[in-house]
C-alpha cells in the first residue's frame, strides 16, 4: 500500500515510470480503495507499462490477461485438465469391482456408483487461467486485463463477477472467493465503447501522450546513454508527427527506440537530426502511407499537394490520400461501428 500519491510517484520513478500528478492521484485511489482501474487512450501512451511498473514497485506478481477477438472463458477463467482426469479414472477402474461387490441388480450398482465421490471435479484438476489464478493467489497480485476492448461484449460479463465480487464461480465445484485483494488494471485503446456495467465498477482515467517535457524525462530514463539534446530533438520530431493525420502515431516506446537508434547512428549533439531523419522514421512510423505523408509535410509540401488528383473514375490512390484521423488507430472501431449503424438506419428508412 502506498501512503500517498507522492509516495506512489516516487515508487514508480524507481521503476523508470514517470507519472503525471493527476494520474498519480487516481492510481493511488485505486490501490487504496482496492477498486479496478480502467485506463483508456491511444496505443503507446504507457497504460500497460503502468501495470507492470505498479506490480514491480509494490513487490506484487503481475498476472496478465491479453484480450483478443474470440477470447472465451476457457482462456480467461479455467479449463479442466482432462489428461489428469483420465489418469484418475484409470486408477479408479481397478477399484470398481471391489465397490460393486455384493450388488444384485444394475440399479443397485448404479446407485452405489452415484453415491461415491470420484473426485474428478476438484480444484486439483483445474487449470487456472489468469482470472482464476488472480483469485486463487494467496499473495496479493496485480491483474492486468490488457486491451479489453478487443473482446466481444459477452466477455465483459465474465469480468463483472471478478471485478464486483472478487470471485469466480465454477459450476462443478462452487464459488472461489479471492484469497487476497488483487489490484486490477484494465486497458482499452477505445476501439469500441465498453459497457456501462463494466465502467461503473471501475475508476476511470483517460491517458494521453505526455507533454514534451515529461516525455523527454521518460525517454532519458529509458535511454540514459543518449545525449540529452538528442533526446530533446527526437521527442520534438515525434511531437510534430503526432500532429499529422497518421494511421498510427508514434508511441513512447517507439520514441525510445528512435533515440537509441540516433545514438547508434553516431548523433552526439542536437541539431544533427536532419541527417538521419529518414532512418529514424523507420522506428517511429509503421505504415508506408504514414511515412510518405510525414516526409512531404516535414519537407514543407503543401497539404493540397498530398490530396492528389482523381482519375477518370473519381478514385484517389491510397498513397496520395491523407489519413482520416476519425478512423485512425484511436477510435477506429467506434467510428466504423457508428458509420455502419448510420448506414443501416438509412437502409431501413429507404425500405419503408
Amino acid at each position: 500500500m502506498f501512503e500517498s500519491p507522492e509516495t506512489l510517484t516516487e515508487a514508480l520513478a524507481g521503476e523508470n515510470y514517470v507519472i503525471d500528478p493527476e494520474f498519480a492521484v487516481v492510481v493511488h485511489l485505486a490501490t487504496a480503495l482496492e477498486r479496478p482501474l480502467l485506463l483508456e487512450g491511444p496505443a503507446g501512451v504507457g497504460k500497460t507499462e503502468l501495470a507492470k511498473s505498479l506490480a514491480a514497485a509494490a513487490g506484487r506478481t503481475l498476472i496478465r490477461l491479453q484480450c483478443y477477438e474470440g477470447l472465451d472463458d476457457g482462456r480467461a477463467l479455467y479449463e479442466w485438465d482432462y489428461g489428469k482426469q483420465l489418469m484418475h479414472v484409470q486408477m479408479l477402474r481397478d477399484r470398481i469391482g471391489e465397490l460393486l461387490a455384493g450388488t444384485a441388480t444394475m440399479a443397485e450398482a448404479s446407485a452405489r456408483l452415484q453415491a461415491e465421490d470420484t473426485g474428478l471435479y476438484t480444484e486439483h484438476f483445474l487449470s487456472a487461467r489468469p482470472l482464476l489464478e488472480a483469485v486463487l493467489s494467496p499473495e496479493p497480485v496485480v491483474l492486468l486485463v490488457d486491451e479489453v476492448d478487443r473482446t466481444e461484449e459477452s466477455m465483459e460479463a465474465l469480468l463483472l463477477e471478478v471485478l464486483a465480487e472478487r470471485q469466480v464461480t465454477v459450476p462443478e465445484i462452487g464459488t472461489f472467493t479471492a484469497r487476497s485483494a488483487p489490484w486490477v488494471v484494465l486497458t482499452s485503446n477505445d476501439t469500441r465503447e465498453l459497457s456501462p456495467a463494466l465502467k461503473r465498477r471501475c475508476l476511470h482515467y483517460q491517458v494521453g501522450f505526455p507533454t514534451p517535457e515529461r516525455e523527454t524525462e521518460i525517454v532519458s530514463r529509458r535511454a540514459p546513454d543518449v545525449a540529452a539534446d538528442v533526446v530533446t530533438d527526437v521527442v520534438e520530431l515525434a511531437r510534430r508527427l503526432r500532429e499529422f493525420p497518421l494511421r498510427k502515431s508514434p508511441s513512447i516506446s517507439e520514441v525510445v527506440d528512435a533515440s537509441r537508434a540516433a545514438a547508434v547512428l553516431g548523433l552526439e549533439s542536437g541539431g544533427e537530426l536532419e541527417k538521419v531523419r529518414s532512418s529514424l522514421l523507420a522506428a517511429l512510423l509503421k505504415y508506408g502511407s504514414d511515412r510518405e505523408l510525414a516526409v512531404r509535410r516535414l519537407d514543407g509540401a503543401e497539404v493540397a499537394d498530398e490530396v492528389g488528383a482523381a482519375d477518370d473514375s473519381g478514385w484517389v490512390s491510397r498513397s496520395s490520400r491523407p489519413a482520416d484521423t476519425t478512423s485512425g488507430a484511436f477510435g477506429k472501431g467506434r467510428a466504423t461501428s457508428t458509420g455502419s449503424r448510420a448506414a443501416a438506419d438509412r437502409n431501413r428508412r429507404g425500405r419503408r
